[in-house]
């Protein structure tokens, strides 16, 4: 029997969660639809019922109150770059969502899809028929992680581009569920298992990112890929230094979830280089080499040290 397929477009945010709850079981939000259109295509992805918050305008502004920047979730990464109060505080922010995809993808995804991105690995995002024949993994109802051969853990990994330059400049999440509105750090909703990588309630919606504008951030990205344009990342990094001298860092494309660290000490270079290489759990599920990969850690956080005069 073929289930039947829904489609359900919401005005409002209390409108778009009980329509989730009333399709808890089978049901996907959808904004720009990079990531869900595509995984629906390759058969990674089997919601029959989609509920398209685009029509939700409350989620498509960019506002300031008090000290506060509140980006709504629904905001097309193309766009970031209109807004004066992003571009004079949050200027990096900018940088990092040109180096999502391409430009036509970027006047479609947006800030809140891009913080919640899949976890992407080479033997995962592909199509039905090629998973079929070199075998299911833990990602796709398997037995083993094909990158690793192991059977306990998917190490899928982490690729927003957006989220690293936004861990290092303390963004919040503003989350509605069925429990009410929450205000939650970014980096606290990434688990590091790559077979679920949030740890968000199903029926969450991500309405707002919010950061505070009062910490003078210097922020510098970097991010490694084969080309300057559509492919994912297989190493981001972010280093932030805020006006009373706390550094922070965040890597993607190195782990399932983003590796973050800070320090107030001035000379902190070499230990937060040691603790990215120790928690950035590498493995073979990419284009570039488990080694090269982590060289290039080593080599992008010395690089931003260095711009931002950091010993």
């Amino acid at each position: 029997m073929i289930a039947e397929k829904i489609y359900c477009k919401p005005n409002t945010v209390e409108e778009a969660i009980n329509l989730a709850m009333n399709h808890a079981d089978d049901f996907r939000y959808l904004a720009g639809g990079t990531d869900v259109i595509i995984n629906k295509f390759q058969g990674n992805s089997d919601t029959n019922c989609l509920i398209d918050i685009t029509g939700i305008e409350t989620l498509k502004s960019v506002t300031v109150e008090g000290n506060m920047l509140r980006i709504g979730a629904l905001v097309k990464l193309d766009d970031l770059k209109k807004y004066k109060f992003i571009i004079g505080n949050f200027p990096t922010l900018v940088v990092a969502a040109h180096a999502v995809a391409s430009p036509m993808l970027r006047k479609t995804a947006t800030i809140g899809g891009n913080v919640l991105c899949e976890n992407r690995c080479i033997f995962y995002n592909q199509s039905e028929w090629w998973r079929e024949a070199v075998g299911y993994c833990l990602k796709c109802d398997g037995d083993i992680c094909i990158a690793t051969g192991g059977k306990k853990a998917c190490f899928s990994k982490f690729v927003s581009d957006t989220a690293p330059v936004l861990i290092c400049c303390d963004a919040k999440l503003e989350v509605i569920d069925r429990n009410g509105i929450q205000h939650l750090p970014l980096e606290s909703i990434y688990t590091g298992d790559g077979i679920k990588p949030r740890n968000l309630d199903k029926m969450a919606l991500v309405t707002r990112l919010l950061l505070p504008m009062d910490n003078d951030y210097k922020v510098v990205f970097k991010k490694l890929r084969p080309r300057q344009s559509v492919d994912y990342s297989s190493l981001t990094t972010a280093v932030s230094i805020n006006k009373n001298g706390r550094i922070k860092m965040a890597l993607g494309g190195v782990d399932p979830k983003p590796v973050v660290a800070e320090s107030q000490a001035a000379n902190a270079r070499e230990e937060l280089i040691a603790y990215a290489l120790k928690k950035s759990r590498v493995i073979d599920n990419d284009v570039y080499s488990r080694p090269y990969r982590r060289e290039m850690i080593k080599v992008y956080l010395n690089r931003s040290f260095d711009e931002l005069n950091i010993k």
